[in-house]
């Protein structure tokens, strides 16, 4: 029987703490060679801007494979719909069994979050007590609730291009310790950890607002080599870790287009987060270092997420099952 997940479904089930302990161990799982982690494939004609993305994984932990087919259409926005969609897959590696279909927009924002609290638990100077956002949509809420379990903030600064979205994501929290400042430098200006989380083109962060010591996870971009969020000062300025180098190396339009535009190579990245947790890389090197995770997204994330939602919906009788080869 395959059980089939909603999006609502799925936000009854949502375990933070778990999910990014999950991700941590599938990071290094790949770096220790015990998952598969092969890079995505971006499937598009000359006929629209739309890509499909396929991002895949297989872990000897979970005994489970994945797939997640992800929809990325810009056009969406002017129809008011979301502009990227996506569904997963979760097979058994015994005999290859469908096990479930899930709604990939809440596992894809959950297990987002999740890695940038990954990033921040093994890079970020312990003593960091002021968090920035750039953005203050869903993904930038996912964000709060995930680092806030990494590390104490005494403070978060948000930044937005429309303000009354960022006023409105702090008054969700209604707390005291979440501000709302004018722009993307004032966020650099205060904060310790930063995570860029806009799907901008061109950068919105520059090199010389970065201070000694600062983590950045930059994450908001889509997957497309010629998308980004920080300016190539900003890569060179700072050690670069990623999620997986060859999706990183195709996909990332920060690393690449930093790479064509200043003095950095591919070469210059550090490791992934999973070589640092397994001791194949090393972390921070020292307190004034700038230390940055470039996070596009792969499938290793999806199959951890969905192997915790799968087990939760089971445990409490969530979901639809169906027989697919009835």
């Amino acid at each position: 029987m395959t059980l089939v997940l909603t999006a609502s479904q799925l936000e009854t089930l949502v375990d933070r703490p778990a999910t990014i302990d999950a991700v941590a161990r599938v990071f290094a799982e790949i770096a220790r060679g015990e998952a598969s982690q092969p890079a995505p494939t971006s499937m598009y004609t000359p006929s629209d801007t739309g890509r499909y993305v396929l991002m895949s994984a297989v872990s000897d932990e979970t005994a489970t494979a994945a797939v997640k087919l992800l929809a990325d259409v810009p056009e969406n926005s002017a129809r008011g719909l979301p502009t990227q969609r996506s569904t997963i897959l979760v097979v058994g590696r015994r005999d290859g069994e469908p096990l479930a279909v899930l709604h990939g927009g809440v596992p894809t924002r959950v297990r987002t979050a999740a890695a940038s609290a990954v990033a921040t638990r093994v890079l970020a100077r312990p003593d960091s007590r002021v968090l920035g956002l750039v953005g203050a949509g869903n993904l930038a809420r996912e964000h709060l609730l995930a680092l806030r379990t990494v590390r104490d903030f005494e403070r978060i600064v948000i930044s937005s291009r429309t303000r009354e979205r960022a006023e409105a994501l702090a008054a969700e929290f209604a707390d005291e310790s979440i501000e709302v400042v004018d722009s993307v430098e004032d966020v650099f200006g205060l904060a310790d950890v930063v995570c860029t989380l806009t799907p901008s083109v061109h950068p919105l962060v520059r090199g010389e607002w970065l201070r000694p010591g600062q983590h950045l996870n930059v994450v908001g971009a889509r997957p497309r080599p010629d998308e980004r969020e920080v300016d190539a000062a900003t890569m060179a300025r700072s050690s670069v870790w990623v999620d997986d180098r060859a999706t990183a190396e195709t996909k990332s339009g920060d690393l690449l287009l930093a790479v064509a535009e200043s003095g950095m190579a591919l070469a210059d990245v550090v490791g992934t987060i999973g070589e640092v947790i397994a001791h194949r890389a090393r972390g921070r090197a020292s307190d004034e270092e700038i230390t940055l995770f470039d996070s596009v997204g792969i499938g290793a994330q999806d199959l951890a997420i969905a192997d915790l939602l799968v087990d939760a919906a089971r445990a409490r009788g969530i979901g639809h099952e169906i027989d697919l080869a009835a």
